[in-house]
């Protein structure tokens, strides 16, 4: 056959099954008129668009499995047993893919007593020997064992979309062994996800390293009986028909009884009628967008708007209604505390009225009517919306439905700060802001009135069409009441916060910025004395040359462009040279200076004051984000730093700052929810947490006898564990080996053996019901728990064990924000909630008021959640918000 001749075989099962669980975040989103699911058949094409343009096949073939029954199952009973149930929202959906494959122009094959993987490898020889490139594209990295010359092996590593290609030499790169040795790696190993045994206490690691020495699995064996006695070798010895058993399960077949021919497999393209027919039945409007396909039928378009004069006349009209009304305040501009209004409609779903003239917010019905708590509201953004009205003198009242915030709460992953996308994500067509406004230089506000006020006409009617169905989702995910008690008085919360700001004295950040000036340029001289001639500092380049070839330092990492001089090189540096160290503190101080002393006067408003803006839809697992500026982020473990809140004051003279901090709640939200008796113990008690665990791990009588070290090490582990951290993240943290640090998180399993149950039922539970949730209910999908990617499974798998814990605690001080904001007008006092810092909340208050804060707050913050363990919250005050820490 001649050279450009290529050959593209597809694992049907595992790339399906990998596309189902790649976009199962929005399963409930993909259903086609049937009421079948669509997800998986969908990520499955976008997978094949992407390949078939990249390889360009001349030949194709999708295998897939004929049954659970085959040859392996015959040689081994527990085979693939103990994989959970496979969900019928995708086994519904393989004869879909079936479909599609065929009316895409490709083979798709199955053989009784075999598996897909054995039909690729037969396949992949036969192509080999007739000269054909073949490319194999898999969600199973069993399959890089095929991998030849001529072979490539395309693995899935994020979803469907992104690959990892091997060759032989990236397998040599990657793994140090020979296409031909993963079958002996995975004989010593074993294989869970396939559930066959190997050899006990060998991973990867171990057996790569035998393999390395001694070629196969048949020549350990010949060589067992020298090693050294040792407890591998005794495993080694006593798993010996374990290990062949393996060997023989993981080779794939490539003599099977396939009844293909090569020119049965000619790739002639998609069948166009057909496909666009398939794809309007599945309501796949961006693939038949592609394929330049009118769309008229395909998405919910919007029905024609009339929009009438919203005056005096119709606002009297609102106002004596007893519907409901959609309202949408259109703000032009990224932040919505300088953005000028440009548009304001408000519709019953019947009549709509619209204005672009902001005089009307002087209409004094409208601003009662905006105001009034019995009139039920529904809008997108209920914050940003606060905000806008705020700066026209009008406040906003009685919102029930944001569709920004039931959105968010539906899908954290997927969160549409555009109402243009939540819309397409329930197959209705509306312009997102981008393609409304434009973007660039080129964004600006339509010179036609009328086009702006019909595009907020069409927003309005979306809130109105999708309202019920979202609702409707929120509740059956059992998720209304964290939307009706948490996010949504939230949002009004933070609205208050924003629209109230943080006085900053810019003198004082002036007075930092020639102080840091004086001590940058200090730093700078001493570094080219040390180095013996001037260079530019922050030139990579430049400072690359002058630690390793003019100081002779040990290269650590180089890159594309030369010697690495990212910190962590430089932190392995630091004791060989003080050049190093003065470079590190520089770089340090250098960037307090840029982002913080100089970056905040930027965003002081003509009121002295910092309006940053709360993210309430960012994160996934529920905590807020400040952005314009990030006043989370103030770096305070190093003075400099610190220093930098000496210049956020109270807004009178004689206030000051009160800060009241949740101390350890992510780890008593663990001992709450894992159940487990010692480290609820330990909270009950009011124990040292960290003195205490430091005791257990070390097998120590009293806590009196745990010395600093010990103590900080048990820290890292406390906190390392939440994370979900791994022996080797605990070794880098600190600074003990990879085996020290294996001992210790089993010790600390041994003496909290409920938190080690907690963290293996909720990676079950992630595995079986794709999602993890928060005691509110609040949810986060893992797409990647099925992931065959060990890197991707291994973190998807920790999210699983740290969401519920940090999202918990997020949940606790919004709860504990609202009900202090209640407190604050109950009790008539004059002090503000100013800012949220992670587990840590802000007020401003006249010293009068710091003693009742002092016993209010704390009450408030304890009381929030009723957890088995107690809350803890410990408070300061002072002149700045540096001192009330």
């Amino acid at each position: 056959m001649s050279k450009n001749k290529k050959l593209l075989l597809i694992d049907g099962n595992s790339v399906s099954f990998r596309a189902f669980f790649a976009m199962h975040n929005v399963l409930d989103k993909f259903v086609n008129g049937e009421g079948v699911h669509t997800n998986a058949l969908y990520a499955f094409n976008n997978m094949l668009e992407i390949i078939l343009k990249e390889e360009q096949p001349t030949h194709a073939l999708v295998a897939f499995d004929a049954g659970k029954v085959t040859f392996r199952t015959k040689m081994y009973d527990d085979y693939k047993n103990g994989r959970s149930k496979t969900p019928t929202e995708f086994t519904e959906q393989m004869p879909l893919i079936q479909d599609l494959l065929n009316y895409r122009g490709m083979k798709t094959y199955q053989l009784p007593d075999y598996e897909a993987d054995d039909i690729i490898g037969t396949m992949s020889r036969k192509a080999q020997a007739q000269g054909m490139d073949v490319t194999i594209v898999t969600g199973d990295r069993d399959l890089t064992q095929l991998t030849t010359d001529k072979v490539t092996v395309r693995v899935n590593v994020k979803g469907v979309t992104e690959t990892e290609s091997y060759t032989p030499e990236h397998v040599k790169e990657k793994l140090g062994i020979t296409p031909e040795q993963i079958i002996d790696m995975k004989g010593l190993m074993g294989d869970t996800s396939d559930n066959y045994p190997g050899v006990e206490k060998v991973g990867e690691k171990t057996a790569i390293k035998l393999i390395d020495q001694y070629g196969s699995v048949e020549g350990i064996y010949e060589h067992v009986d020298e090693m050294k006695k040792s407890k591998l070798k005794e495993h080694l010895i006593n798993d010996k028909d374990k290990a062949f058993l393996s060997k023989k399960l993981a080779t794939i077949d490539v003599d099977a009884p396939v009844d293909l021919k090569l020119n049965d497999l000619e790739y002639r393209g998609d069948n166009q009628e057909q496909l666009i027919q398939f794809y309007q039945k599945m309501n796949f409007n961006s693939f038949l967008e592609r394929m330049n396909v009118p769309l008229e039928n395909t998405a919910e378009t919007l029905a024609d708007i009339k929009v009438e004069q919203l005056n005096s006349d119709s606002i009297e009209n609102i106002v004596k209604s007893n519907k409901a009304h959609t309202l949408v305040i259109e703000g032009f501009g990224e932040n919505y505390h300088t953005a000028p209004i440009t548009g304001i409609l408000i519709s019953d779903g019947k009549n709509y009225y619209g204005t672009s003239d902001v005089s009307i917010l002087e209409n004094d019905d409208l601003k009662r009517w905006l105001a009034d708590k019995t009139k039920e509201k529904y809008l997108f953004d209920n914050k940003r919306t606060i905000a806008l009205l705020h700066r026209y003198g009008c406040n906003l009242n009685g919102v029930s439905f944001d569709m920004l915030l039931v959105a968010y709460l539906l899908d954290t992953n997927d969160n549409k700060q555009d109402i243009g996308l939540v819309a397409k994500n329930y197959n209705v067509s509306l312009p997102t802001e981008e393609e409304f406004y434009g973007k660039g230089v080129k964004k600006a506000v339509p010179e036609d009135n009328s086009i702006l006020i019909n595009f907020i006409a069409q927003k309005a009617q979306v809130i109105d069409t999708l309202k019920d169905k979202m609702l409707s989702e929120l509740k059956d995910n059992d998720q209304d009441s964290l939307y009706d008690e948490i996010e949504l008085p939230l949002s009004i919360v933070l609205a208050e916060m924003e629209i109230k700001g943080i006085k900053v004295e810019v003198s004082k950040l002036k007075e930092m910025e020639n102080t840091f000036a004086t001590r940058l340029s200090e730093i700078e001289q001493k570094i080219y004395q040390e180095a013996g001639k001037e260079f530019n500092i922050n030139s990579p380049k430049q400072l690359g040359v002058v630690l390793f070839e003019d100081l002779k330092l040990p290269v650590i990492k180089k890159t594309k462009t030369g010697y690495s001089t990212s910190v962590d090189v430089l932190e392995k540096l630091k004791d060989k040279s003080p050049v190093v160290e003065k470079i590190l503190e520089y770089r340090q101080i250098s960037k307090i200076q840029s982002t913080y002393v100089v970056g905040l006067q930027k965003f002081v408003h003509p009121d002295n004051k910092i309006h940053t803006i709360y993210l309430q839809t960012l994160t996934q697992t529920g905590r807020l984000s400040s952005i314009e500026p990030n006043l989370q982020n103030i770096p305070i473990r190093i003075d400099e730093g610190k220093q930098i809140r000496k210049a956020f004051v109270p807004q009178h003279d004689d206030w000051e700052i009160f800060s009241a901090d949740y101390s350890q709640v992510e780890l008593r939200v663990l001992a709450h929810i894992s159940g487990d008796e010692n480290m609820q113990e330990a909270f009950k008690e009011d124990y040292d947490i960290h003195a205490h665990t430091a005791m257990r791990i070390f097998g120590l009588n009293s806590t009196d006898e745990v010395t600093p070290n010990m103590r900080r090490q048990a820290k890292a582990t406390n906190f390392g564990i939440v994370y979900g951290i791994s022996d080797y993240g605990l070794s880098q943290n600190i600074g003990i080996s990879r085996k020290q640090a294996a001992t210790f998180i089993e010790s600390y399993f041994e003496q909290y053996p409920g938190v080690k149950k907690y963290m293996d039922d909720i990676v079950k539970y992630a595995r079986e019901n794709g999602y993890v949730e928060t005691i509110m209910h609040r949810r986060r999908y893992l797409p990647d728990i099925h992931s065959s990617n060990f890197n991707v499974r291994n973190f998807a798998q920790r999210t699983a064990m740290n969401t519920p814990i940090q999202g918990s605690a997020a949940d606790i001080i919004k709860v504990a924000m609202i009900n202090m904001q209640k407190m604050i007008q109950r009790e008539n006092l004059q002090a503000n909630l100013l800012l949220q810092v992670h587990d840590e909340m802000i007020f401003e208050a006249p010293k009068s008021e710091i003693e009742t804060l002092g016993e209010l707050v704390p009450s408030v913050m304890d009381s929030a959640v009723k957890l088995d363990v107690p809350l803890k919250v410990e408070t300061a005050h002072g002149k700045t918000w540096y001192e009330a820490k």
